[in-house]
């Protein structure tokens, strides 16, 4: 199959590895940040075990990065975010959250720290670019924000690092969780990460100048065949077990991080200011009516991820919505992320999940629902 049989436009972006991606057999695209991302490898399930046994290469180019540099380029970041930066060092990644002045989730993006005034913000699903750009016009801060010419890949799975080591060489085995390095690989300019949308080993590998990506591609699929590496997509049912966040599905410019138990993720002590400082206090003065919570869903295994929101009922009255759910063929359960009543959100109570093929029982879990403490992704 060639690209042409898609019918792809030109409104919408392509990777620099889209066409290596359709050579290796991507057979179904979805869109992000304006650009289309494969999201089907033939069986979901046996991407999912191709990744938790061995390794998968992913196109996330869709990852774009807002870079943010200048002067003031630290003090500007730490406006966007209510997570405290002040110890972040050169070299460092940091999980955040981009918050608006009503406490609202605008984005949940990796930020790396490449030089003392250099960050580029690898984002999820929205237009972080322009809120930047927005925020910085009458900061008073001396910044240049823009979109640099990065394209991120996902290697992910226990042999990744096996599969780094024969790239990079031992060196690269140094690289802690949450940390990047500037490398190259035959000339290839790139920055390596510990990180990953999976719950497990995994790195991200940042190509810095998109006319090398099929070569990148290539080289790292090359390498990786004797490891057991295999052309794939993020995993719906890995990050679901993982409790990871699909921003516009579990979280959204409406959804605050107390209501997904990401207190951590806010300081309302530190000096900085940042937008939604003053509603993010009230916010936890007040307590919320809503909290995330982990399902199990007593039915048949479902075929598939949800494709819309289902209705979650106690005694006949909507309590809130399931927003990502599928079936996990390790925990052999169907397991969901869900947004409920905050008086309901207690481990152990049953309620009742309305599906496309009717009601059933559900009873809410803790999540996530495996590898809690994240030794798999750490180790």
């Amino acid at each position: 199959m060639n690209a042409d049989g898609f019918g792809f436009g030109t409104q919408i972006r392509k990777s620099p590895y889209f066409e290596a991606t359709v050579r290796w057999g991507a057979t179904g695209f979805s869109v992000y940040n304006h650009m289309y991302i494969p999201r089907d490898f033939g069986n979901p399930e046996q991407n999912f075990w191709n990744l938790v046994n061995d390794a998968i290469l992913c196109d996330v180019a869709v990852e774009r990065q807002v870079e943010i540099t200048g002067p003031d380029a630290a003090r500007f970041v730490q406006m966007l975010t209510p997570r405290d930066l002040s110890s972040m060092a050169v070299g460092q990644c940091k999980y955040v959250l981009i918050t608006n002045a009503d406490g609202g989730i605008l984005n949940d993006p990796i930020l790396l720290r490449l030089a003392e005034n250099h960050f580029w913000i690898s984002l999820a699903d929205s237009d972080i670019l322009l809120w930047a750009q927005g925020v910085a016009v009458h900061s008073g801060l001396d910044v240049t924000i823009g979109e640099p010419d990065v394209s991120p890949l996902q290697l992910q799975g226990p042999k990744s690092g096996e599969i780094m080591q024969a790239l990079f060489g031992d060196s690269i085995m140094d690289l802690k969780y949450y940390w990047l390095r500037e490398v190259e690989l035959d000339g290839i300019p790139l920055i390596v990460s510990r990180t990953g949308w999976s719950s497990e080993l995994g790195y991200e590998i940042y190509l810095r100048d998109s006319a090398h990506g099929d070569a990148l591609w290539e080289r790292i699929m090359a390498t990786g065949m004797a490891f057991g590496l295999k052309p794939g997509h993020t995993s719906s049912i890995r990050r679901i077990e993982g409790g990871m966040l699909s921003y516009h599905a579990d979280a959204d410019i409406n959804t605050n991080p107390y209501e997904l138990g990401l207190d951590r993720l806010v300081n309302l002590d530190m000096e900085a200011d940042f937008i939604g400082k003053a509603a993010l206090r009230r916010i936890q003065q007040a307590g919320v009516s809503r909290k995330q919570v982990g399902l199990i869903i007593d039915c048949e295994p479902m075929q598939g991820p949800n494709t819309t929101f289902w209705t979650i009922n106690k005694d006949g009255a909507a309590i809130g919505k399931v927003t990502s759910a599928v079936y996990s063929p390790r925990l052999e359960k169907n397991i969901a992320l869900a947004m409920v009543s905050a008086d309901f959100a207690h481990v152990g109570m049953d309620i009742e999940v309305v599906t496309p093929s009717g009601p059933t029982r559900a009873t809410i879990v803790e999540r996530p629902f495996f590898d809690p403490k994240k030794k798999l992704a750490a180790a």
